[in-house]
């Protein structure tokens, strides 16, 4: 997928962060920081994450500037309410970031943080594909603690059994 303006890229980043708001919103607050195993993310690292990393990362680089991703911890907001708020702050900022771009913009080369060079199209697509994967992981946690989560575009895979025609 090419990005071919700065519009559509707004557009489709503010209906996938919608359908991951949905999931970060349904988290127990016991949850919260639930890890699957040790050392890896808690559920509220990945929020974090996600908030951080398209802030001080993709953001920023987006913007002709170095990274400036710390990090995902507690230390950056810890309880609930000061999670959400923490990650729909980030979002408004890297919102803007973005909305100051120009479509001519998209053809320049950002430098990575490995020194590498990409199109910043590219670089916006991966933001995209980074936020997919943790929202595919915030399924699996919601799902390991037994909370049910919304089907991702609207009907369950039971459901659109019952209303296909079969194949076989």
């Amino acid at each position: 997928m090419e990005i071919p303006t700065i519009a559509s890229f707004l557009d489709y980043r503010e209906k996938l962060g919608q359908r991951t708001i949905r999931l970060v919103t349904l988290v127990p607050p016991a949850q919260l920081e639930w890890r699957c195993r040790p050392g890896g993310f808690t559920i509220g690292d990945t929020i974090r994450h996600l908030a951080a990393i398209e802030r001080y990362l993709y953001a920023e680089i987006a913007a002709g500037r170095p990274a400036a991703y710390a990090g995902c911890g507690r230390d950056l907001a810890d309880g609930p309410a000061q999670v959400l708020n923490f990650y729909r702050r980030l979002r408004a900022e890297s919102t803007a970031i973005f909305s100051g771009l120009a479509d001519a913009d998209l053809h320049r080369n950002c430098r990575t943080p490995g020194n590498g060079q990409i199109a910043l199209w590219k670089w916006l697509r991966a933001l995209l594909d980074h936020e997919i994967h943790h929202r595919g992981q915030l399924y699996v946690y919601l799902g390991l603690l037994g909370v049910p989560a919304p089907p991702l575009l609207g009907l369950t895979s039971e459901e659109v059994i019952g209303l296909s025609t079969s194949a076989r």
